[in-house]
């Protein structure tokens, strides 16, 4: 199971998962000017998101550590998707995105088609 992380650790890999093997400062350099956070707050993260295994150490250049994803985007949404709906269920989150126009027939009916395939695949067992 992908490790649970916080936005600011998303951020972070969402750095790795856009740029690629970055260092820290690299990392840090690629937040806002506005909103940067400190070298050792960034350095921090690095290194609990290493210990979580969401990321590692591929090389060293002179003094830097570089650091790329082991997780991918698509496991790191997953499993925040779960978690949420672990939360609420799938109802209140449907419905949530309906009234707000983030779900529309369109996504409707390609779940609808997904979930055919998967009872297709179910019959085949």
């Amino acid at each position: 199971m992908s490790p649970k992380l916080s936005k600011l650790e998303l951020q972070i890999m969402e750095t790795l998962w856009t740029r690629g093997a970055c260092s820290v400062r690299e990392i840090q350099e690629a937040f806002p000017e506005k909103n940067r956070l400190g070298f050792t707050t960034v350095q921090t993260m690095v290194y609990r998101l290493q210990a979580k295994n969401a990321l590692r150490c591929t090389k060293r250049i002179g003094k830097a550590n570089i650091f790329e994803a082991i997780i991918s985007r698509k496991r790191a949404q997953g499993r925040l998707i779960d978690d949420l709906l672990s939360l609420f269920g799938s109802k209140p989150v449907m419905a949530h995105m309906v009234r707000t126009g983030q779900l529309t027939l369109e996504d409707v009916k390609e779940a609808e088609e997904e979930l055919r395939k998967l009872g297709r695949k179910d019959k085949s067992k």
